[in-house]
């Protein structure tokens, strides 16, 4: 577990420095949403080990001072981001890659018992709903307020209601 927080932490660090180089170590420990992520990591850890009842207890410390919503048996690779915590809602049965980072109040929900799955290097834009058994490829960015009810390609920009799909971006976050 300790692994994958650095991860989650240098990837927030190199969030924070932009273009240059990767912002401090306490910058990032101090910064909006290393606490839910680190709820979130406790979380499953519990989970992961069968105490789903007591990874309960992480989850609602999350949703009462982060105000997020992430599932018991949620699972994300190393490097996940959440950029603002503030009204995320993330379904159980929700499969993330390395290197996701979201924003404030993105959805990512479950559609008549079918779930996302994630890639690798995936950004989701503020206020953006991912909704339904879909991949979202690696890569791919979705824009703020976009919502995608279809698979989206690697590399590819998802935008609009419904989203649809631009290919061949390689921009940086």
């Amino acid at each position: 577990m300790l692994s994958v927080l650095r991860a989650d932490l240098r990837a927030k660090q190199v969030l924070y420095g932009g273009d240059g180089p990767p912002v401090s170590l306490p910058r990032a420990l101090m910064a909006d949403g290393t606490l839910a992520v680190l709820l979130f990591r406790c979380q499953s850890a519990l989970s992961g080990l069968g105490l789903a009842p007591l990874a309960l207890l992480p989850h609602l410390l999350n949703k009462w001072f982060n105000g997020c919503v992430i599932g018991v048996h949620a699972r994300f690779g190393p490097g996940f981001v959440l950029i603002h915590p503030i009204g995320v809602v993330i379904n159980s049965s929700v499969r993330g890659g390395c290197n996701v980072w979201l924003e404030s109040s993105v959805v990512i929900g479950d559609n008549r018992g079918r779930s996302p799955v994630l890639g690798d290097d995936i950004f989701i834009g503020s206020g953006a709903k991912v909704i339904g058994g879909l991949m979202v490829g690696d890569g791919a960015r979705i824009g703020a307020n976009a919502v995608v009810l279809k698979d989206v390609p690697a590399g590819a920009l998802a935008v609009g209601v419904p989203a649809a799909c631009r290919p061949g971006v390689n921009e940086d976050r």
